[in-house]
C-alpha cells in the first residue's frame, strides 16, 4: 500500500542523510501518535498509524494479529487506522522522517529509547556525516553506545546534551573512520567496535 510520496529535489536533497517518508498520498492520512494515541507536535517522535481509503480490513485469518494492529481511528469516527510499528516525526516542511522501528526500542535505567532518533540527533549536527547508535553491555550494564564521522566526539557530545535529555545522550562515543558493513552493503551493527 502507498500512503505517502516524497518528490526528490537533486539540488534540495544533495547533502540530506535521510530522505523523508514524505507527504500522504490523496486519500491517506498519516498520524505521529504517542502510546496514548495523541498526536506528537513537529519534531517529536512518535509511532506512524496509517488512515484512509487504502488501509486493508485486516489480516486475512489472523484475528488477534488484526486486532492488535488495525484500531478504531480516534479522529474519524467509525473509520480504522493501520499501527505500522515504525517511529516517525514531522520535520516543519510538512513531511514525515522515518526514524527506526518500535521493536528496536530500549530500555535503560528505566527509560524507553529509540536509538533511530539518537541517530536522528546526531545526523542533524552540522559536520557530522554518519551516525549509529547500539546498546552495550561491556561493563556489565546496558548503556549506549555512539557511533560518529565526522566530528571530534567531545564536540559532538556538548553538541548533542542540547538537543536531547541527560538520558538519551550515549554514555560512549566512538569516532569512526570506516564503517562495517555485511555483504548487501548494509551497516553490520555487530562488528561495530567495543
Amino acid at each position: 500500500v502507498d500512503a505517502a510520496f516524497y518528490v526528490l529535489d537533486p539540488e534540495r536533497d544533495r547533502d540530506r542523510l535521510r530522505i523523508p517518508i514524505g507527504k500522504p498520498v490523496p486519500g491517506a492520512r498519516l498520524y505521529v501518535l504517542d502510546p496514548h494515541l495523541a498526536v506528537q507536535p513537529s519534531g517529536v517522535a512518535g509511532e506512524l498509524y496509517i488512515a484512509g481509503a487504502g488501509v486493508a480490513r485486516g489480516y486475512l485469518n489472523r484475528p488477534a494479529l488484526t486486532e492488535e494492529r488495525f484500531l478504531k481511528d480516534p479522529f474519524y469516527p467509525g473509520e480504522r487506522m493501520y499501527k505500522t510499528g515504525d517511529v516517525a516525526r514531522w520535520l516543519p516542511d510538512g513531511n514525515i522522517e522515518f526514524l527506526g522501528r518500535l521493536d528496536d526500542q530500549v530500555k535503560i535505567r528505566g527509560y524507553r529509547i529509540e536509538p533511530g532518533e539518537i541517530e536522528a540527533a546526531l545526523r542533524s549536527i552540522e559536520g557530522v556525516r554518519e551516525a549509529a547508535v547500539t546498546v552495550r553491555t561491556d561493563s556489565g550494564e546496558p548503556e549506549l553506545c555512539a557511533y560518529v564521522e565526522g566530528l571530534e566526539r567531545n564536540e559532538v557530545r556538548a553538541q548533542l546534551e542540547r538537543l536531547l535529555p541527560g538520558y538519551m545522550v550515549p554514555a560512549y562515543m566512538i569516532e569512526m573512520e570506516q564503517w562495517p558493513v555485511t555483504p548487501s552493503g548494509k551497516l553490520d551493527r555487530n562488528a561495530l567496535p567495543a
